[in-house]
C-alpha cells in the first residue's frame, strides 16, 4: 500500500524532468507596455485627500502645474511636465481639470502651495 503513493510521486517528477520547458520562448515574446497619456484638450481627475486645506488651496479655473516624480539613486527628482486647470469637483475626493500644456501621465502630481493631487485618467 505504500508502494502507490511512492509510486504516483516518482512518476509525477520524472514526467516533469522528461519535458523541460524551453527557458527561451518565454524570452522572445514581446513585452506590451501601456501608458495612459493625456494631452492638451484632454480630461483628467485629480485625487486629493478632501481635507478642508487642500479645497480651500485649489479653487475652480486654478492652472496647477504638473511634476513627474522619477528616483534614481535613492534620491527623488521633480520635473515639470505641464499645466491643468481645475474645471470642476467630482465627489468627496476628486477634482476634474483641463490639460491647458504638456503630455501629463497617470501618476504624475500637480501641486500648488502645501496641496499636491494625484493625476488619474477621467472615465
Amino acid at each position: 500500500m505504500k508502494k502507490v503513493p511512492q509510486f504516483v510521486a516518482a512518476l509525477a517528477l520524472s514526467a516533469m524532468v522528461a519535458v523541460p520547458l524551453p527557458a527561451s520562448s518565454l524570452e522572445t515574446q514581446p513585452r506590451i507596455k501601456s501608458e495612459v497619456v493625456m494631452k492638451e484638450g484632454g480630461t483628467v481627475h485629480l485625487f486629493h485627500s478632501g481635507t478642508p486645506d487642500v479645497k480651500k488651496e485649489i479653487c475652480l479655473n486654478d492652472v496647477i502645474p504638473v511634476y513627474r516624480e522619477t528616483m534614481a539613486g535613492g534620491h527623488t527628482t521633480s520635473k515639470e511636465v505641464g499645466k491643468i486647470k481645475v474645471d470642476s469637483y467630482v465627489g468627496e475626493h476628486y477634482f476634474s481639470a483641463t490639460v491647458v500644456e504638456g503630455t501629463i501621465k497617470m501618476g504624475d502630481i500637480a501641486k500648488k502651495g502645501t496641496a499636491s493631487c494625484l493625476i488619474q485618467p477621467a472615465p
